[in-house]
């Protein structure tokens, strides 16, 4: 009897034992079953930003964006100041068959000839810019004269009756206006001579110690990510080189062909004219456009004849310039599309002045480099190269 009442009382105590055992288990489940459906371990797996993390993200660029804009124009000189160790580089990695010296001497090899050849320009140029400056201030003197003419012949008068139509009467009749264009021509003159010494000597510091700069951006990119950092950073290094190279060869070629054409017809200073129509070529599309203009207004007065073979012949010259020279030289830097180029120039410009459009072309040049290798082949895992031969 008694075996016989304890066999009922075994699985009584038995299942008080796994109900208590569950009790004392439940807490420690439902932990296990919260850190299991944790949204933010989740969120880790599945490497996902937090809030906090793209709320940080998002004001960490909206400061930067606000300190960029503050200090563009200073940004801008620094800019310049690295394309032109970028030419330095060119120039020095072009003396390395020639002359078989360190790196640093050829650099320094490259500043001693520009220095000798800058030298001898400012000396040539001493005698014979303002000569050539005074004619062609009497030619447009001339041509405001005829202008003037045939405007008061329709009632209108061009620069009113107290200052006629001399422009030396208008800049020194009143002390005034001379001591007010003074002090804007020299402040305009500080600031100008300033930027330069700051893009000569930031471009000689970064041209011979090219590689420490580069390692010291570098070092702000995660280390996996490194060397794909600094292949692109040298990529857009060699798309400077190239378009630098590009755009000084442009500038000599235009300058003496258009100088020499000029000169050949009979036009008045025509090295100043064709210098301005090189360096015109620093802003595409518009400046060849600009450059026109002074070549015409100084061979207007001169008669129809000259006129006519003047802007024929610089036409030509710029055509010829622009559409078979231009874009062999500069194929292998700039790849953009002519439309964004020209709305690159024209925003730029209005939001930075001269410097943006100066800087325009080089900087869409590096920034197609940044958005293609960075955004379009790492972060939408794109490869281009399909398309590139599919247009071809």
């Amino acid at each position: 009897m008694a075996a016989a009442a304890s066999a009922p009382e075994a699985p009584l105590s038995m299942a008080v034992d796994r109900s208590m055992s569950d009790t004392r288990m439940a807490p420690e489940r439902v932990h296990e079953i919260v850190l299991h459906e944790d949204p933010v371990d989740k969120s880790r797996e599945t490497g996902q930003p937090s809030i906090l993390t793209t709320g940080l993200t998002l004001i960490a660029v909206g400061v930067a964006l606000f300190l960029v804009w503050q200090t563009v124009s200073s940004l801008l000189i620094v800019f310049a100041g690295v394309l032109f160790a970028a030419f330095l580089d060119a120039a020095a990695r072009a003396l390395a068959p020639v002359l078989p010296l360190s790196r640093a001497w050829r650099l320094t090899l490259v500043l001693l000839l520009l220095s000798a050849i800058s030298g001898f320009g400012l000396a040539w140029g001493a005698g014979k810019l303002p000569e050539q400056t005074r004619l062609l201030l009497k030619v447009m003197d001339t041509q405001v004269d005829i202008l003037q003419e045939h405007l008061l012949s329709y009632g209108v008068d061009l620069l009113g009756p107290e200052w006629g139509r001399d422009f030396a009467q208008w800049l020194f009749a009143n002390q005034g206006r001379f001591l007010s264009h003074a002090h804007f021509l020299l402040g305009g003159a500080s600031s100008l001579l300033t930027g330069m010494l700051v893009v000569l000597f930031l471009g000689i510091l970064f041209g011979f110690d090219p590689t420490s700069h580069r390692e010291s951006l570098v070092t702000l990119v995660r280390p996996s990510y490194r060397a794909r950092a600094r292949a692109v950073m040298d990529e857009m290094g060699s798309v400077m080189r190239l378009w630098f190279v590009g755009q000084l060869i442009r500038i000599i070629l235009m300058t003496a062909c258009v100088w020499l054409a000029l000169y050949l017809i009979g036009l008045p200073g025509p090295f100043v004219l064709g210098l301005q129509a090189g360096l015109s070529n620093f802003i595409p599309y518009l400046g060849p456009i600009i450059a026109a203009i002074p070549i015409a207004l100084v061979a207007m007065p001169l008669g129809a004849s000259l006129l006519v073979w003047a802007v024929v012949v610089y036409s030509i010259i710029q055509s010829i310039e622009g559409y078979v020279i231009g874009p062999l030289i500069q194929r292998k830097a700039v790849e953009t599309p002519p439309a964004w180029t020209l709305v690159a120039i024209v925003l730029l410009g209005a939001l930075f002045g001269v410097m943006g459009i100066a800087l325009a072309m080089p900087l869409v040049a590096i920034g197609r480099v940044a958005i293609i290798r960075f955004y379009v082949e790492d972060y939408l895992s794109e490869d281009l190269e399909p398309a590139t031969n599919k247009r071809e």
